[in-house]
């Protein structure tokens, strides 16, 4: 199946650079945009599978127009519609708070523009299957660093997510946290790996979190996973 991709970027330059990328790495573009508010009105128009989206932007930045279309993604869960692309952060990794606060906004990873072309092609198929693992490492050494600088702010339905878990949810969820995949989830647990995918199913559902990158949040800035430790 062919992964569709909105590009957003507000460099020309770095739009198409990209657009080549994916292109030659058998995936399609579904369109450009170079501001957030494009970027809204395609992810609902053009409905790609995934948005590459960059973080600093004129008007309406990257963690505004992640936000935007996440929220368009729970509209369309509750009217049952089939459009949810994900969005995969394209950044420069010096942002560390920005790229923290997409995550936060709902996106599902992400990936340098220094990578290699074949890096960014698997980055944006991984998370189109749904593999947050892409960043969860990652993610976990972005948000220990936010929160050594006062950082953490969790919002109230983290707390409340947490407070639905059982006691093995919470294990898995450590694990999760601790970048483990499933069939390491299993081992660690002495549990079947279809156990494990369901606890973790479970653990998303009562969180509302989108994919395994949220979940990684819910554990640090809750508390539940201790930065540095």
């Amino acid at each position: 199946m062919t992964v569709s991709v909105l590009v957003v970027d507000d460099q020309p330059l770095v739009r198409h650079a990209v657009r080549d990328i994916l292109i030659d790495g058998g995936l399609e573009v579904a369109g450009e945009a170079s501001d957030g508010h494009d970027a809204v009105h395609l992810a609902k128009t053009a409905a790609p599978d995934v948005v590459l989206m960059d973080i600093r932007m004129p008007e309406l930045d990257g963690i505004a127009a992640t936000a935007l279309i996440c929220a368009q993604n729970d509209s369309a869960v509750q009217n049952d519609s089939a459009a949810q692309p994900r969005v995969l952060i394209l950044t420069t990794f010096e942002e560390d708070e920005n790229v923290v606060a997409a995550l936060r906004a709902g996106a599902s990873g992400f990936i340098g523009k220094g990578a290699e072309p074949d890096e960014i092609v698997r980055a944006v198929r991984t998370v189109h299957d749904g593999e947050a693992l892409l960043s969860s490492m990652a993610t976990r050494a972005l948000i220990e660093r936010s929160i050594r600088r006062g950082g953490s702010d969790p919002a109230a339905r983290w707390t409340t997510a947490l407070a639905l878990l059982t006691p093995r949810e919470r294990e898995v969820l450590v694990l999760v946290a601790e970048g483990l995949a499933n069939d390491e989830i299993a081992a660690g647990l002495t549990i079947s790996p279809h156990t494990a995918k369901t606890h973790v199913n479970r653990i998303m559902s009562k969180a509302g979190a989108r994919d395994r990158a949220q979940l990684v949040i819910l554990a640090y800035e809750t508390g539940l996973v201790v930065a540095g430790a």
